[in-house]
């Protein structure tokens, strides 16, 4: 049993270095939780493995190993119904009348999708809504930081007790009995959903590179009720910008009072509250005042999944020209007024406007680039991004072949292509795509590990773990704060660390 004066100080510890909040009435939870990692981290008293991982900051392995145990993986089928009652009824027919006379797509993001069952209630839901759904261009991308729970989910097998509040017919329609009387999720529905790993707090969002970008909904339900304040809300800042205008946001009732954001705005369903991001800043107080009275306030709790940044500041994302205590700008503030500020050059500024999510500004800054010098193929790549995470990727393709065209030996703009060329639904064309990227260079790592990605959702393991092999031998050639080029601020260090977490996962294969 660790006794309390040290259960005391590794909870300050967490909650300083790491972001979580472990109160004195969830201490047997934390000690349950470090007992089970002490395991892990191959030590024989749970008291010496505190006091070590106290000893110095920790690293991003060990973040993942206390995440593996740390987490509460409670969820289940079509949790919270009335959540998924909005979704059917309120958001998704009008989402579907503009898609279907125009391209058929959606794009949605679960994010903290622990084992799977919120994805898959997505996925099942679009299948009995859309009646060619098959036809449709579906891509829901569901993330944790917990390898085990992706595990689990990418198997897609589960027992009774996660349809303990299923609709009727779901498990008749939608899975298959095994012999151990568990129950297989159809390969049709599985198939419209791709498990990765991300760090909510510490990778960044919204990407092209992840697929993070343009999304139409993304639900976060119980994950920022887990962090630290000022945590939660710088993350509830990037998901906003990873939403299409108009893209909506869910979380679960106990985080409203969480979610500060001046590009979101409330709207109330019966028995539901979902955010939506609108091009109108609004202000904190406004949001707090749309919330219906009986939305719970969220509770002070422990374990949760640890989507952790050890190395920035915690920021709240205030609203405009708010301040904090100590009556300096808030870091949104400051990186406003930067934006604001003339850059070195226009090409800096147009870029700068685009990493604040500024991405209307971004484009008419870039094609006026392209207006002065129509042969400016780094600008075309940029005009294709902020397309992309505007989700016009019809004209996002149109400007990144354009680069490919007036650059023809740069294997980046071919690895943009690429990754365009996916959110199109077109992966034979994103393979030949990045194929001509390593053509160029060889040590293109970004492209090696979309190879990896693509070869293994087509079953081709060896393949994919030779292209997986291949960048983490050319990542150890860069210094590990190395940020990789046309990855929009992947480190060296942190794409290895994606990569191991992948090849560790083999029953994702």
């Amino acid at each position: 049993m660790v006794p309390e004066p040290l259960l005391a100080q590794f909870s300050g510890f967490l909650a300083a270095r790491i972001g979580l909040h472990f109160p004195r009435e969830r201490w047997d939870d934390l000690e349950r939780g470090i007992n089970a990692a002490a395991r892990d981290f191959r030590f024989g008293e749970t008291e010496a493995c505190i006091r070590w991982l106290m000893s110095s900051t920790p690293t991003r392995s060990q973040i993942e190993i206390l995440a593996s145990q740390l987490t509460v993986g409670e969820t289940y089928f079509f949790r919270e119904r009335r959540t998924f009652d909005t979704l059917e009824q309120s958001i998704l027919p009008e989402l579907i009348r503009s898609r279907r006379g125009n391209e058929r797509r959606l794009r949605i993001w679960s994010a903290g999708c622990c084992t799977g069952e919120e994805p898959y209630s997505i996925a099942i839901l679009l299948a009995r809504t859309i009646p060619d759904w098959r036809d449709w261009n579906i891509s829901i991308l569901a993330t944790d930081i917990n390898p085990h729970f992706l595990r689990k989910a990418s198997i897609g097998v589960y027992g009774a007790w996660s349809f303990r509040d299923t609709p009727a017919g779901i498990k008749a329609g939608f899975f298959r009995r095994t012999t151990e009387g568990r129950f297989e999720i159809h390969p049709a529905i599985k198939a419209l959903v791709t498990f990765a790993y991300l760090n909510l707090a510490e990778d960044g969002y919204p990407s092209v590179e992840n697929g993070s970008n343009a999304m139409d909904i993304i639900f976060c339900r119980n994950v920022v009720m887990y962090f630290e304040p000022e945590r939660g809300r710088k993350v509830i800042q990037n998901l906003g910008l990873s939403l299409m205008d108009d893209g909506w946001l869910f979380v679960s009732a106990v985080e409203v009072s969480q979610v500060v954001s001046p590009q979101l705005r409330v709207v109330n369903f019966p028995g539901a509250i979902v955010y939506r991001r609108s091009t109108r800043w609004t202000t904190a107080e406004n949001d707090l005042a749309a919330i219906p009275p009986w939305a719970p306030v969220a509770p002070n709790v422990s374990a949760g999944p640890a989507n952790l940044d050890i190395d920035e500041e915690p920021v709240a994302a205030l609203p405009p020209g708010s301040r904090q205590e100590t009556g300096r700008a808030s870091r949104p503030e400051r990186k406003q007024r930067e934006v604001d500020m003339p850059a070195h050059t226009p090409y800096r500024q147009a870029s700068a406007l685009y990493e604040h999510g500024r991405y209307s500004e971004a484009a008419e800054a870039t094609l006026g680039l392209l207006s002065r010098d129509p042969n400016d193929a780094k600008a075309m790549a940029l005009l294709a991004r902020i397309y992309a995470n505007q989700g016009r990727i019809a004209d996002a393709f149109e400007w990144c072949d354009k680069a490919v065209a007036a650059d023809k030996l740069n294997p980046g703009w071919c690895y943009l292509l690429a990754t365009i060329l996916q959110e199109q639904g077109r992966p034979d064309d994103a393979v030949a795509a990045l194929k001509r990227a390593l053509y160029l260079d060889q040590n293109h790592a970004l492209a090696h590990v979309a190879l990896g990605n693509l070869t293994r959702r087509r079953g081709k393991l060896k393949e994919s773990e030779r292209h997986f092999r291949n960048a983490l031998s050319i990542l150890r050639g860069y210094r590990q704060e190395h940020v990789l080029p046309e990855s929009e601020g992947v480190t060296a260090g942190r794409l290895a660390e994606i990569i191991q977490s992948t090849i560790s996962s083999e029953a994702w294969t």
